[in-house]
């Protein structure tokens, strides 16, 4: 008999998150019996990974919760959910609404439909990509009578209820086990509260270097790199927010142009930041420098690199960086900052240099 895994991601595919898609690839092709549960799938997304979208029977192991918004919609809905759990999962759901009258009242009836997905699954083993959305929701390991492992990657632990001095404690108490991605975790955790004898495991993000190898020698003529004629090609790669530093990368780049060294910063990745960067970008007068090339599919981000010089991470926090780890691969220089568990990604003058964060001179000089 085959264990039963169930990760529970807010949105899969997810162009950010493809560590998670290679995770669920990776146990899917081990003989693994794995699902997801999400709140948003689509076509869309999954057309940006070819690997599982060409694979059998992948899709239907993707499922989308029961909506919950418009509230009119759930309450419409909510009988069907639970018939939905009784005939998929009869004894588990007796077990869940038993257990869960005794704990919640008549709140389970609620906690049942945004669980129905999950619980229609009978898992032996329920996974949280991430620690925010666990804490709430630890009392399915007894509802469920299952085990829980709950992933932390950075932010969660590094400003998600930080007013909140036991924010954590369900986590801590009720997860099977733990799962950070390094030694800079770890010690977070522990200052956020969590016991220092719980089980974890600290397992870095890792690439495939087969999928993100290239001999970078003798691609360019490098004693004219920086100049009009073949200026510097810098990139980055990741989401558009605040903790990303993209204001200091901008202002490196910015420090180049008054050294009189030519570049072109290309940035790949979206989101909400896209417009203070954006001003940040006019106000220093470097429309025709940056660029915002938007969300790009995994063979595109690779093309990307391929045609680079530098890569730049100017993170102020990070709990790891898989883009780091991909250019690393590629032969692709790095220059980034000490944010976090980027102490680990990257062996200082080795395969790049790395600074103090929110130092732009000092990545202008790298």
């Amino acid at each position: 008999m085959r264990c039963r895994v169930v990760l529970i991601v807010s949105s899969f595919p997810k162009l950010s998150e493809t560590f998670i898609a290679s995770k669920f690839l990776g146990l899917f092709e081990r003989g693994w019996d794995v699902r997801v549960v999400c709140n948003e799938s689509s076509e869309a997304q999954m057309k940006h990974f070819p690997e599982l979208a060409s694979r059998s029977g992948i899709r239907q192991r993707v499922k989308t919760s029961w909506p919950h918004r418009p509230q009119w919609l759930a309450v419409l809905l909510s009988p069907f959910a639970l018939f939905n759990c009784l005939w998929r999962n009869p004894i588990g759901t007796m077990r869940y609404l038993h257990l869960g009258f005794r704990r919640f009242g008549f709140g389970v009836l609620r906690r049942l439909y945004l669980d129905a997905a999950v619980l229609a699954l009978k898992p032996d083993l329920i996974h949280f990509e991430f620690g925010a959305p666990a804490r709430e929701r630890m009392y399915l390991k007894e509802l469920l009578d299952c085990k829980v492992v709950v992933s932390f990657r950075g932010y969660d632990l590094n400003y998600c209820g930080l007013e909140t001095s036991r924010f954590y404690e369900d986590v801590w108490n009720q997860a099977d086990r733990l799962h950070l991605l390094g030694e800079d975790l770890w010690r977070r955790a522990q200052l956020r509260g969590c016991p220092a004898a719980k089980p974890h495991t600290l397992i870095a993000p890792a690439i495939d270097p087969k999928r993100f190898a290239f001999k970078r020698a003798e691609v360019r003529r490098c004693k004219n790199s920086g100049s009009s004629a073949l200026p510097f090609r810098i990139l980055s790669v990741g989401r558009l927010e605040w903790k990303k530093g993209y204001e200091y990368a901008i202002q490196a780049i910015g420090m180049l142009r008054d050294a009189g060294i030519e570049c072109e910063y290309r940035i790949v990745g979206d989101g909400s930041f896209l417009e203070p960067l954006s001003y940040a970008r006019r106000q220093l007068g470097l429309a025709a420098k940056v660029h915002f090339v938007g969300a790009l599919s995994p063979q595109r981000v690779r093309d990307y690199m391929k045609e680079s010089d530098i890569f730049l991470h100017a993170a102020v926090s990070e709990g790891f960086c898989n883009a780091v780890l991909e250019a690393q691969s590629m032969e692709l220089p790095v220059v980034c900052t000490d944010a976090d568990g980027l102490r680990e990604n990257v062996s200082d003058d080795e395969t790049g240099f790395v600074v103090p964060r929110r130092n732009p001179w000092a990545l202008a000089d790298k």
